[in-house]
């Protein structure tokens, strides 16, 4: 794949990050946010939905695509750094119209997406969530452009911690087209560590979930990347509140 677009350095350097070794990759949720952490030295950023939803006095999954479109764009503009989107499912409830949003994103400049497989407090059925990655793989090789798509399930997030039901999903969204595999939620470094080497060579995403999760373990268990969700937006806005409420009489 050819990238020819103004963005292709970025993308190639993301990739190039899923090589070997080890990132964090941080979840600003706005411009000044993506700034700040460039300046911090991170290598890559990524979106994430509940903390650009609190931002605008939503909860997560009030946001639509045309919003998420424009946001995209905005973090984009902000750094110089590859940012991976946090596309939700899609926002298309078939796979034709996931095929169609995920290419408005790529025009965006991201150099990542992630393509969930939640549909409300469920999931989609397996055959289904495979027609879905497969639609966004098609969508990300049509544009020609190198943005790495990201295959994502939920189950534990629901409250679904079986291993064996989320590896099934995983190994069917990398041969569906997936470059890196994610599962947030999963949190005991046996199953992440199973996680890995059910999907490997591809490269595999952790979420950055509790006090008992450390940076530092996560390279030992072959995991190639951590994000960190909503958790810079959470601990801002507890900061927020904590200082205003010492304003109130």
């Amino acid at each position: 794949m050819t990238d020819a677009t103004p963005f292709a350095a970025r993308r190639a350097a993301f990739r190039a990050l899923h090589q070997d070794g080890f990132f964090v990759l941080p979840n600003p949720w706005d411009a000044g946010g993506a700034v700040r952490l460039e300046k911090l030295g991170f290598k890559a950023l990524a979106s994430t939905s509940a903390g650009m939803a609190w931002s605008w006095g939503r909860a997560d999954g009030e946001v639509g695509v045309d919003e998420v479109i424009e946001h995209l764009r905005q973090l984009v503009a902000a750094s110089d750094l590859p940012v991976n989107a946090d596309f939700e499912a899609g926002f298309s409830e078939i796979a034709e119209g996931v095929a169609a949003n995920v290419a408005r994103a790529v025009e965006t400049g991201v150099a990542g997406l992630s393509i969930e497989d939640r549909v409300g407090k469920d999931l989609y059925d397996l055959d289904t969530a495979i027609a879905r990655i497969a639609a966004a793989r098609a969508a990300i090789d049509g544009s020609g452009q190198d943005v790495m798509l990201v295959g994502r399930t939920e189950g534990f997030l629901i409250g679904r911690d079986d291993l064996a039901p989320t590896i099934e999903r995983l190994k069917a969204y990398s041969e569906a087209g997936a470059d890196c595999l994610y599962a947030p939620g999963v949190t005991r470094y046996d199953d992440i560590a199973a996680i890995v080497a059910a999907v490997a060579p591809k490269p595999v995403n952790v979420l950055l979930w509790g006090p008992d999760m450390k940076v530092a373990d996560l390279p030992g268990l072959g995991v190639r990347r951590a994000s960190t969700g909503a958790a810079l937006a959470a601990a801002a806005w507890s900061g927020f509140e904590a200082a205003a409420r010492d304003l109130l009489l």
